[in-house]
Formats: C-alpha cells, sequence, structure tokens
C-alpha cells in the first residue's frame, strides 16, 4: 500500500478582523478542504513566510518590531513538526529594517533574505544547523527616487536567489532597479557592490521569478502592471530585457490597479501574474525557444485584492490569498491550456496574504 502524504499549508496574514497570525492547515486535496491545526501570533502582521530547503524549518517577517523601542520588524524562525506540520518557535530576531514585506532562503539553506518596504532596504541573516537565525549580517540601504508619486524614496520588495545560489535578486519598486547581489553563504552575506539593472521609469519591479530550465527570469511590475521578460546570462547572472507585456483586461475597467505576485507552472510553460484592482490572474503562455510571453487571458481570483497565490508543487492547483475578501480560493490548472479553472472551493481565512505548502510523508 502505498504511504499516505500529510499537505499542510501555512497562511500568512495582517492581523486584522480578528486574525490569528499564521494559520496552519490541514488540507485534504481529495475534497479541497481544510481544517485548522494551529495558529501562531508571536508578533502582529506575519505578512511573509518561507519555508527552509530542507523543510525542517520556516521563517516568518513579522511587521511588529522584536521589542518596544525596535523601529523595525521581526524576523521568527520556527521548527517544522514533519509528523504534524506545527511550529515551534526557535529564535527572533530583529529584522534589521522598517516594514518587512518578503522573505526567502537561499537553495544552500545558509542564508535568509529580507526586504523592507518602508526601510528600502535590504538586511541578510546567516541560518544555523539547529535553524536558527543570526542577528543581521548584511544591512543594505538603496538609495534615489523615481516618477510616481509611490516613488519618493527606495521601497525594497523581494529577493529572489539563482537557482543555484551564487546571486540574489533585489527588486525595488521606489527606485525602479533591479539588483544582483553576490551571496557569501558561509558568511550569511551579500557583497554591497551589486550589479544594476534599471528598469521603465515608474514601472515599479516588484516580485521576480527565474524558469527553472531556460535562461530566462520575469518580473511583476507593480505600478505599470506590466511583465518584464529578461535574458539571464548563465555565467554572470546579468539580466536583459527582451520585451514588456501588459496584464490588465481591456475588458474590465477599475481606477485603481496594483500587479502583485507572479509563479511559472511546474512545468515552466505557463506564467501567472496577479492583479489587484481587476482582481484578476493574467495568464502567459511561455515561449519554451525565446522565453517571450503570449497573453492566453485572465482569470477572476474569486475575491478582492489578490496579493500572492501559490501554485501547487503538484502542478494541479492554484491558491490565491484574496486580502479584502478574507479567502483563499482554489483553482485547478487544465494540463492543456494551463489555465486556472474555478473549482467553487475556498478557505476562510482573514486578511490572508501569503501562502507556502508543506507535503509530509
Amino acid at each position: 500500500m502505498a504511504q499516505s502524504t500529510k499537505e499542510i499549508l501555512y497562511i500568512g496574514t495582517y492581523s486584522q478582523n480578528e486574525s490569528k497570525g499564521i494559520y496552519v492547515l490541514d488540507f485534504d486535496r481529495s475534497t479541497l478542504s481544510a481544517s485548522i491545526l494551529q495558529t501562531v501570533h508571536d508578533k502582529k502582521n506575519p505578512t511573509f513566510l518561507a519555508l527552509h530547503p530542507s523543510q525542517k524549518y520556516l521563517y516568518a517577517a513579522y511587521r511588529e518590531g522584536k521589542d518596544a523601542d525596535d523601529p523595525n520588524g521581526t524576523i521568527s524562525s520556527y521548527a517544522v513538526d514533519r509528523n504534524t506540520g506545527q511550529l515551534t518557535l526557535i529564535n527572533q530576531v530583529s529584522s534589521a529594517g522598517a516594514s518587512p514585506c518578503h522573505i526567502s532562503v537561499d537553495p544552500t539553506g545558509k542564508v535568509v533574505f529580507v526586504s523592507h518596504y518602508q526601510g528600502g532596504n535590504l538586511s541578510t541573516f546567516k541560518v544555523a544547523d539547529s535553524g536558527a537565525i543570526s542577528e543581521a549580517v548584511s544591512v543594505v540601504q538603496h538609495e534615489g527616487s523615481s516618477i510616481h508619486p509611490n516613488q519618493t524614496k527606495p521601497h525594497m520588495h523581494s529577493m529572489i536567489p539563482s537557482l543555484h545560489g551564487k546571486w540574489v535578486y533585489a527588486s525595488d519598486l521606489g527606485i525602479d532597479q533591479i539588483l544582483k547581489y553576490e551571496v557569501n553563504p558561509k558568511k550569511g552575506s551579500v557583497k554591497k557592490d551589486p550589479e544594476i539593472f534599471p528598469v521603465k521609469a515608474g514601472s515599479g519591479p516588484r516580485h521576480f521569478v527565474i524558469h527553472p530550465d531556460l535562461p530566462y527570469a520575469y518580473s511583476v511590475e507593480e505600478l505599470s502592471n506590466t511583465v518584464g521578460i529578461y535574458t539571464v546570462e548563465p555565467k554572470s547572472g546579468d539580466l536583459l530585457l527582451l520585451a514588456r507585456v501588459e496584464m490588465l483586461s481591456p475588458e474590465i475597467q477599475s481606477d485603481y490597479n496594483a500587479a502583485a505576485d507572479i509563479h511559472l507552472s511546474v512545468d515552466g510553460k505557463w506564467l501567472y501574474a496577479s492583479n489587484r484592482g481587476q482582481d484578476n490572474l493574467a495568464i502567459y503562455q511561455v515561449d519554451q525557444e525565446t522565453g517571450l510571453l503570449k497573453l492566453m487571458g485572465h482569470v477572476p481570483t474569486g475575491g478582492q485584492h489578490p496579493r500572492n497565490f501559490k501554485v501547487d508543487e503538484k502542478g494541479e492547483l492554484l491558491l490565491v490569498a484574496n486580502m479584502e475578501s478574507d479567502n483563499v480560493v482554489i483553482f485547478r490548472i487544465q494540463d492543456q491550456t494551463g489555465i486556472p479553472a474555478p473549482t467553487g472551493k475556498s478557505i476562510s481565512i482573514p486578511r490572508a496574504v501569503f501562502i507556502e505548502q508543506l507535503f509530509l510523508k
């Protein structure tokens, strides 16, 4: 008899609408339903989470400071119970910046990267064998501005490591730059002289995704509601802009639009990007030779203000965190078209903004 697999969802939230912080859910794939195993609320606003590559630890970026005098956020490390998926706090440190909005872990599992929207800086942390994280090793403050009213100062928004972990790509929405930092896993640091790749003024690069098999990467641009398509030079990791494509549907009128998240399908054939305002996903087909994108259509997210979303690691499902409607909506990805089809199933979570997934055997 095949060994059964337990599936866990971790949901990050804003601490509003009676949210209880991080939700640990037991997800039943056969019924597309979930039950709450645990909630964790060590600080306010655990809006972004990241699993360690070993899947033994989970890291959370809280926007509340470590203590009353700390104007920065807090980074918490948790041990993951490999039988239940429940979390136990290991340690907490200051994020070393105001309003941490993104957290990631390098592929070797030795470095945690944190981006700060209000602080306009990035920080890095060394991971111990126990899963605990050090105080900040690198803190890099960005400088500058751009042409949009929301770009009066730097707004760091994400750090995405390269597939082998040699570099990390930092997207700064406030100064319209993607910066490539060299990573030192032994020290848990980054070199402070990055290669800088300017983007179109007023576009606001937010999140970034690297194709797993092809030398291409994609940047979702919040302010212009576009996706930038880049070649990635294999030896240097440098980026070269190939094209930029629109995200918005001409059939929907909305005064406010802000692109949020971007992910590839497991097989790398499809790209998805979320928009707040039109409240939909833009679906693109990825040309497997050129890396260019063909818009296949838009799918409503089944809620309001879709922040982040998760492409299921099995390649079957896509789950969207709709913050304003307090729900996580479940779609089934159609094999031939890549288009997420509504299942009619959703999970009620107050102010849901982020989804992480774990399989336990």
